[in-house]
């Protein structure tokens, strides 16, 4: 066996037509497997072309021994190189490129990878892990190490992966389309994990700017904004128990208390000059996890974490949807941490982002020359309050996409819930347009059916692949059922956040006291509706920034007035029926509107009302844990009971909230400054009832005044009950009260 002389063939034999050099040399070849690498003579033998711009020379090696069957021969055509073999049999090339030598196997030697079935289910929109098919795959292909990449870019000319590995030059490796999937493909041999890399993509209309691959698993920390190979995640989980336990632990009628918290600015560490270096995500673990169990929250919630180019946005504009930001450490490192919760007792939710992506010319927009994640229509495809592109969910593809999205964060990565963020914005298509900014549905209404449908597939299918993980939507509107299994013609969420309790109970508490009585209504009129869906109680990080004040800060009166209050607040909200979520800062009173950029005030503990809030929310999250009536029936009217709720002049309101096992707790809240004595509640149990939360307690830097720890009930009807309490309300205070 030799090179093409040697095999008696004439070099011009070997070289293909002058329309397939011409379009190798343009880049715009279609299909660059029918022209290079390896081609059978018909004879028992091979030619073999490879087209590599800027090598100086070529070698044809054995696979298996590295002996030298020849030299490919260079031709007219700078870079494109020609030989011909008496023999078939697996090869290397090895690349003379002046300066350095490369041994490789030749990436067009290689058949198509991506199996039919794969590319069925993806067209399809229902393949179940398609971040291990589409991507950057490490894998061996007849023992030969390598990365298989695999892009969909159905209306392409071309398409090429590049990288520093061949100088990120389009023409050295464009990739096989697979035909109608629209799916490129291309395993280039010797790769490793760290590769950065983009797709150089040939549209219709010319070549694009360079795209970061939407199935990234990994990514440059920005602001570079390649894509990177990912290795494999290999984690020694040692969850299994918390995950076995998993479904019990986040049943509805279970406690789920949520810290919220922003994984760059929770704690940072600032040097001598102010320069902030934020953790990597084991730094964190070990200073969050023991805080949160201080705390007693059940969950965390993280803002965020999938790669997104603009740190401003919080995260709320991201780009790659299946890998964690560079921003805090790899893919393995954030597995770690939520091993580490896990292991910790701590549930994570991820806050995720279905409803719009950032226009950035590397990312999804107009990805292969044409419209292909968004709507075509910018009244369809354009959100206007965010400067975004809205996800086509009506495309299959598309649909698939972002399911595949939630899958990979709850199965891979263990996750255990997702928070799913602007849903209002998907529902509707004249969300935030005025008439004639919008395109009705096909029977003429506003409802966006493309988007509701795959809200439903993706409650379905996370139920069903992932048992026991929440799914909660984000959704201001009257939309009805968002927590109704689809059976019952629902959206099927787990929870959704009550939107409308936030607004009118912030606006309540805002009020100067001597006001409240006539926004009595504002606190009561959240349990006309409280059953109607299952709710979370949300203070998030929305209501904390962009001028609207930090929670303390909202609070009216002198400086004790503003910690009584918030200590008010949170007893209340506590106590009321819904789950809990809390947003970091919020737990020890901080003064200052969130920042991004900046750590949270923990200098502020230093101060005892700072340390009373957040020995009160410790409190409460015990309570609320330890107690059944405040968790168990939190969804349905027979949890809660009022006793008095139109107290207008007093601002004071009482009611009970009932475990499933027929127990009671009372729950008095005077919104006033004014210490109430003996004021009378009517109870359904005689005896004592103990003062399991004051508010106004010393240990929380309150004044103190209550009930002396427990208080007998008086053969005195009131309320409808038999018996009643003559107790000592605190100014601004809630007391929490149950029977021996």
């Amino acid at each position: 066996m030799g090179s093409s002389k040697q095999a008696g063939r004439g070099k011009d034999s070997l070289l293909p037509d002058i329309l397939n050099v011409a379009a190798l040399e343009s880049a715009e070849h279609p299909d660059p497997f029918s022209v290079l690498g390896p081609h059978a003579d018909g004879e028992g033998g091979q030619f073999i072309r490879a087209f590599l711009p800027g090598a100086v020379g070529v070698e044809v090696l054995s696979r298996e021994g590295g002996d030298v069957l020849g030299s490919l021969e260079s031709t007219q055509t700078p870079g494109l190189f020609v030989g011909h073999f008496a023999h078939v049999q697996p090869y290397r090339l090895q690349v003379n490129w002046g300066d350095v030598q490369q041994v490789s196997e030749d990436p067009y030697s290689f058949g198509p990878l991506l199996g039919e079935m794969d590319l069925y289910l993806f067209a399809e929109g229902n393949h179940r892990d398609l971040s291990s098919c589409l991507g950057a795959q490490l894998m061996h292909v007849d023992g030969v190490p390598g990365v298989r990449f695999a892009v969909w870019a159905p209306n392409a000319r071309r398409v090429s992966v590049v990288g520093g590995f061949n100088g990120w030059d389009g023409r050295r490796h464009p990739m096989r389309l697979r035909h109608p999937s629209g799916v490129w493909e291309l395993f280039i041999p010797r790769l490793q994990a760290g590769e950065a890399y983009k797709y150089e993509i040939l549209s219709p209309a010319g070549i694009l700017p360079l795209k970061a691959d939407p199935m990234a698993l990994s990514a440059q920390l920005p602001p570079d904004t390649a894509s990177t190979v990912a290795a494999p995640l290999n984690i020694d989980w040692q969850d299994a128990d918390w995950m076995h336990a998993r479904a019990e632990r986040q049943r509805k009628d279970a406690p789920l208390s949520i810290y919220e918290l922003h994984a760059g600015s929770w704690q940072c560490e600032v040097d001598d000059i102010g320069d902030v270096r934020q953790y990597s995500w084991s730094e964190l673990a070990e200073r969050l996890i023991p805080y949160v169990q201080q705390l007693g929250f059940t969950h965390i919630e993280l803002m965020p974490i999938m790669e997104h180019p603009f740190g401003g946005s919080w995260g709320y504009q991201p780009l790659s949807q299946f890998a964690p930001t560079a921003r805090y450490g790899s893919p393995q490192d954030f597995a770690a941490f939520v091993n580490a919760c896990h292991v910790a007792g701590i549930g994570v939710i991820l806050d995720w982002v279905p409803a719009h992506f950032p226009n950035d010319a590397h990312g999804l927009a107009q990805f292969d020359g044409t419209a292909l994640y968004e709507y075509a229509d910018p009244r369809e495809g354009f959100h206007q309050d965010w400067n975004t592109l809205i996800y086509n969910l009506g495309r299959t593809e598309v649909h698939g996409f972002m399911l595949a999205s939630a899958l990979h964060w709850l199965k891979h990565f263990h996750v255990d819930g997702l928070r799913v963020d602007a849903v209002a914005s998907m529902l509707y298509r004249d969300y935030s347009r005025k008439p004639g900014e919008w395109v009705p549905n096909k029977h003429g209404g506003r409802e966006n059916l493309e988007a509701t449908e795959f809200l439903r597939h993706l409650n379905d299918v996370v139920a069903h692949e992932v048992p026991g993980a929440l799914v909660i939507a984000e959704e201001s509107t009257a939309w009805p059922g968002v927590s109704q299994s689809t059976e019952q013609g629902g959206l099927g969420f787990s929870y959704k956040w009550n939107m409308g309790w936030m607004h009118d109970s912030l606006h309540y508490i805002q009020q100067d006291p001597v006001y409240r009585a006539h926004h009595h209504n504002e606190l009561s009129f959240g349990l006309v509706y409280a059953w109607n869906e299952h709710f979370i109680l949300p203070i998030s990080h929305d209501e904390v920034v962009h001028g609207k004040h930090s929670l303390i800060d909202k609070m009216p009166g002198d400086r004790w007035q503003k910690f009584a209050n918030l200590r008010a607040y949170l007893s209340f909200m506590w106590a009321h029926p819904g789950k809990k979520l809390l947003f970091m800062g919020c737990e020890f009173g901080q003064w200052r509107e969130w920042n991004h950029d900046q750590q949270l005030d923990w200098y502020l503990l230093q101060y005892p009302e700072h340390r009373g809030v957040q020995k009160l929310v410790s409190d409460l999250n015990q309570l609320y844990r330890e107690e059944p009536a405040l968790h168990e029936q939190d969804d349905v009217p027979q949890g809660f009971q009022w006793l008095i709720g139109d107290d207008a002049t007093n601002s004071v309101f009482a009611w009970l909230r009932w475990s499933k096992a027929g127990k009671p707790v009372l729950v008095v809240a005077n919104f006033t400054p004014v210490p109430r004595e003996a004021y009378r509640v009517g109870v359904p149990v005689v005896g004592t009832w103990n003062e399991v939360i004051n508010s106004d307690a010393g240990i929380y830097s309150g004044s103190n005044y209550g009930n002396g720890g427990g208080v007998a009930t008086e053969q005195h009807a009131s309320h409808g009950q038999d018996v009643s309490l003559a107790l000592n309300l605190p100014p601004l205070g809630v007391l929490i009260l149950r029977p021996e």
